[in-house]
């Protein structure tokens, strides 16, 4: 597709390329980066072009979304600017016919309009001629051969290889707008068609792509602006990946509306856009949409999350990479709904439902932990104790077809909602948070999968109804939880596990399908932990900042509400409050 103008739609601004460019503010802060050292991040084309000059012959391969044209015509200019003769050759020339690749997606897209498909099966090759890209060849009349595009590498070529990458919610930015198109496609679909299509085909066959390159990328180059690039050697960026797989980082969160959303955050996330309608969510920690960001004399560059576990799986994750590969599997993400409105009455499907229907390997088993919250706030959990699954799906369907507003409380618990209550939410269990809270979700890393059943008949911020999914939900929900039983299983009952000094730590147990477990550490002046060779997942719940000191002397300092991760090789810890009040900080790990 030719863009002639490149666009984003949101009121939130692009990460700026320079560190100066930031307003640090005295909390919460959106743009965490990690330090790489000195001179190790380039900007612009015209250091690019000369590093392409030297090489003479360079693939340039990567993600989807990236406004290829734009750099391809920044990059002709600067080395034609030099005298040289180029050969360009773009990888779009050997997509196939795009009816074929239509043909051979659609058993991964489910049926048109559903909300979602299943994870493709197909690699990156499956879309591209093969046999004709690799027979082109180097033509050494020219001074610089340039093969540029998505899936470009498969060429064989033995050159430089430079990969460029984009953050995923530039890239949603971007196809919010209409200025991108999925992978062999000539012009943007429909929204809800074109994510589906991104998350279960386009996203899963470039993530295989780049793990299969990751070791051999001479270059990474952050394609999020729309003029300008940053770049820094692989060398460095794969040294830095080492570095924070053995002692503590922030990955960069972003930032959503909703139809329930609220107004928390951005009261008090300063560097927020104040002109959004409300946030809604927060990718704390959701991975698979997150970036790490590196910071060298002031330039930032952006890498996919999945690239340090490409890299540093093992030391991420220590004793449970076995089971989860690449795969991060905790989430953090929060809710906000203060003077927002209910969520949807909803569930999550069952591990066997996910893997069958969806192709995913861990299910949506999910945690709220109430961050904030005013004293109306609730949240909904659990069945009543009389409740007739039949009669349930008749006035859930009624409600859905003729807009019938139903009194909710007749089948689903309401609970009162107080800070730092842990409610419990294995998949298969109807729940909603109520408005007037601020929820630190805690879950397993799928995000996607939500069964809304009733949604209190309102639009979209676009006008129009969300899905409404009452028969997928009535295949996963588990009407034993009700009554009584609610109240015993799936609220946390805190004990204490141990005191030390002034510091107290707290279990918070999960259900016994959740794979994850959550410790609260309340201190006055330090705690110190060990990993014991297990991923820890961090967040301060109550205090102003707290200092972070790794067994390898890596320091770095986080404020209220921002999530830290200290992965399993770091080894030990020691989080010293910076406050003269109580720290409380929330730790969730795999059990």
């Amino acid at each position: 597709m030719s863009i002639e103008e490149p666009m984003r739609k949101t009121e939130q601004e692009i990460m700026p390329a320079f560190r100066k460019e930031i307003n640090k503010p005295q909390g919460y802060d959106i743009y965490p980066y990690f330090t790489l050292g000195e001179k190790q991040i380039f900007n612009g084309y015209a250091t690019l072009a000369e590093y392409i000059t030297a090489q003479k012959t360079v693939i340039i391969d990567g993600y989807v979304g990236v406004y290829w044209n734009l750099l391809i015509s920044s990059l002709k200019k600067e080395l034609a600017s030099k005298g040289l003769r180029l050969n360009v050759i773009e990888t779009s020339a050997f997509l196939k016919d795009e009816d074929w690749i239509d043909e051979i997606t659609a058993e991964f897209l489910g049926e048109s309009g559903a909300v979602w498909g299943k994870k493709t099966t197909l690699s990156l090759a499956d879309f591209l001629d093969l046999e004709a890209l690799k027979s082109v060849q180097v033509d050494e009349k020219y001074d610089v051969n340039l093969i540029i595009g998505c899936g470009a590498s498969l060429c064989g070529w033995d050159a430089a290889l430079i990969y460029v990458d984009l953050p995923k919610n530039e890239l949603q930015h971007r196809m919010s707008a209409g200025a991108i198109c999925n992978l062999g496609k000539s012009s943007p679909q429909e929204q809800t068609e074109m994510y589906k299509r991104f998350y279960f085909v386009d996203w899963v066959v470039l993530n295989t792509h780049k793990e299969q390159l990751a070791k051999n990328v001479a270059v990474f180059v952050d394609a999020q602006w729309e003029e300008d690039i940053n770049w820094g050697y692989g060398e460095a960026v794969r040294a830095g990946l080492k570095q924070m797989s053995t002692s503590v980082f922030r990955a960069r969160p972003w930032f959503a509306p909703g139809a329930w959303g609220g107004q928390w955050m951005k009261h008090r996330m300063p560097q927020l856009d104040q002109n959004e309608v409300n946030y809604a969510w927060s990718f704390e920690l959701i991975v698979p949409e997150n970036g790490l960001v590196f910071e060298s004399n002031g330039l930032l560059l952006e890498v996919s999350f999945d690239l340090l576990m490409f890299e540093q799986g093992e030391n991420v994750l220590g004793k449970h990479y076995q089971r989860f590969g690449y795969e991060f599997p905790i989430r953090f993400d929060f809710l906000d709904t203060f003077d927002g409105g209910n969520l949807s009455i909803q569930c999550h499907p069952s591990l066997n439902y996910i893997k069958e229907e969806f192709g995913e390997n861990i299910t949506q088993d999910e945690t709220y932990y109430i961050l904030d919250c005013d004293k109306d706030a609730s949240v909904y959990l659990g069945f009543q104790q009389d409740i007739n699954p039949e009669g349930f799906k008749k006035v859930l369907e009624d409600s859905n077809e003729n807009g019938v507003e139903l009194d909710i409380e007749q089948y689903v618990q309401c609970h009162k909602a107080e800070k730092h209550d842990l409610f419990l939410i294995p998949n298969g269990t109807i729940h909603s948070a109520g408005a007037q809270n601020l929820v630190l979700e805690i879950s397993a890393t799928p995000y996607i999968f939500t069964f809304k059943m009733y949604d209190w008949l309102r639009l979209d911020l676009n006008g129009k109804p969300r899905p409404i999914n009452i028969e997928h939900a009535f295949k996963n929900l588990d009407f034993s939880r009700k009554g009584e039983k609610v109240q015993q299983e799936l609220i946390s009952k805190p004990s204490i596990l141990f005191q030390k000094d002034d510091l107290t730590c707290y279990h918070l147990p999960t259900h016994e399908e959740h794979f994850y477990d959550v410790h609260r550490l309340d201190f006055e002046s330090v705690a110190e932990v060990e990993t014991e060779n297990v991923c820890h997942v961090l967040m301060l719940v109550e205090g102003e900042s707290v200092t972070v000191t790794t067994a390898d002397g890596s320091t770095m300092s986080f404020q209220y509400a921002e999530t830290f991760v200290i992965p399993a090789a770091a080894r030990s810890y020691k989080i010293v409050n910076n406050a003269n009040q109580q720290a409380k900080v929330i730790k969730a790990f795999l059990k």
